[in-house]
């Protein structure tokens, strides 16, 4: 794999976060065959119900038959997860991707992951070979220890490149879609290698590079094709403190409608603002505190300004919304023909986070801990604690993944070898 470039992307990671450039007008992914806005596939609630080719296609089993394991409807008693009386694959730990408990077991896994074509997030173009010779994505290149899927896209996007590709876990590569034109596509299961830099994420594989457009996670844009999506300044990390960004929002047509599929901020001093982008005047604002409806949410302006700020101390998944223009005003709100139902995501911190629900009171931090608990061969905690793994925002015995206070080594490791 080539290195050029290796000592701006080093320094890229100790950068203060920079305004990139604009988005592209445009996607390559329609956001409306797209099951999961979530980068791990965390809000997947869809129907498949076997496990993927690694796991040669084994039936799942009901998760109101796995008390003995970890994770059943039992321990998911208000849905939080997606558990429940049905055998569907879902990600209730906070993995990689959706998986399901099997019957029959080899050694000692007894769950599989699922491959799940419709669950893939909006801007992830998929997973293609890389022979290297010539490399897949043509452009600059580097590699770190510290490697996540935004950490790739904000190199790319700062060296005005379309498109980011991560492989084997702490390579990046940046390429144009003339790259893609001329790629091969691989297997999905192909790309699930662990990103270096984030347990939660795969950042391509062996020879393999996942692909994105670097739009996700863009701090500004111009907005025009009929649909979309937009999320949150450093998607699919967590946004950080001080950010200021806006998105220009103007499809075809003479209203608006927009869907959140995820939103997640961490007080009432983290604001998402929606103003009519001809006279300015506010139309719409949502924070912590106070969460958007679930559902499509109508606007009668043509043209839309979004405008996202977070204070010093701001740290949270952030949002997902998708947008469609509507030809007329009273035009019905149902998706577009042809396209995927995806749930609006639940605003109570149920994706995968641990913080608090908005608009709980501070104190409910530290009511509860995060414990130890082992899915197949991977083990979750805090290295050093026997028992249990810090402060946590949940009230369940198994919770989820805890957050990292700040300046504090994150409190969930993935240990890779299989058997641990």
């Amino acid at each position: 794999m080539g290195t050029q470039d290796l000592q701006g992307f080093l320094f890229l990671l100790f950068l203060p976060l920079l305004q990139p450039r604009g988005a592209s007008a445009g996607s390559l992914h329609s956001p409306g065959l797209s099951e999961c806005f979530q980068v791990n596939g965390a809000d997947y609630r869809g129907h498949q119900n076997h496990t993927g080719p690694r796991g040669a296609g084994r039936p799942c089993l009901f998760w109101d038959q796995t008390q003995q394991h970890s994770y059943s409807s039992a321990s998911d008693p208000q849905g939080r997860w997606g558990l429940g009386a049905h055998n569907f694959c879902r990600n209730p730990d906070g993995d990689v991707q959706p998986w399901c408990y099997v019957a029959e077991t080899e050694e000692g896994i007894y769950w599989r992951y699922c491959d799940i074509p419709t669950c893939h997030m909006p801007g992830y173009l998929g997973c293609f070979v890389d022979s290297g010779a010539p490399p897949a994505l043509s452009g600059p290149s580097g590699t770190s220890t510290k490697l996540t899927v935004q950490v790739c896209l904000r190199f790319c996007r700062m060296k005005g490149y379309q498109l980011a590709g991560v492989e084997a876990g702490y390579a990046c590569f940046c390429g144009s879609e003339s790259d893609l034109a001329r790629g091969r596509l691989a297997p999905a299961t192909d790309c699930d290698q662990i990103c270096f830099g984030h347990p939660g994420q795969l950042c391509g594989g062996d020879g393999r590079l996942g692909v994105y457009e670097v739009s996700v996670g863009s701090c500004q844009g111009n907005w025009t094709a009929p649909q979309g999506v937009i999320y949150s300044p450093d998607f699919p990390d967590e946004y950080g403190p001080d950010r200021n960004c806006s998105w220009a929002l103007g499809p075809p047509g003479a209203a608006l409608e927009l869907t959140f599929r995820l939103f997640e901020l961490a007080d009432p001093r983290d604001r998402l603002e929606l103003r009519d982008a001809a006279s300015g005047s506010l139309l719409r604002a949502f924070d912590g505190a106070r969460p958007p409806p679930p559902g499509p949410l109508r606007l009668g302006t043509a043209a839309l300004l979004l405008t996202f700020r977070s204070d010093a101390r701001g740290h949270a998944q952030g949002f997902a919304l998708t947008y469609r223009g509507l030809q007329d005003a009273a035009e019905d709100p149902a998706a577009p023909e042809g396209s995927a139902q995806t749930p609006a995501a639940p605003l109570d911190g149920a994706n995968v986070s641990c913080s608090p629900r908005p608009g709980a009171p501070q104190a409910a931090m530290g009511g509860a801990v995060c414990w130890l608990r082992e899915k197949g061969p991977r083990r979750w905690g805090l290295p050093g604690a026997p028992g249990e793994a810090g402060l946590c925002g949940t009230d369940s015995p198994e919770g989820c993944p805890c957050p990292a206070p700040p300046g504090t080594p994150r409190l969930r490791v993935l240990l890779r070898a299989t058997g641990l």
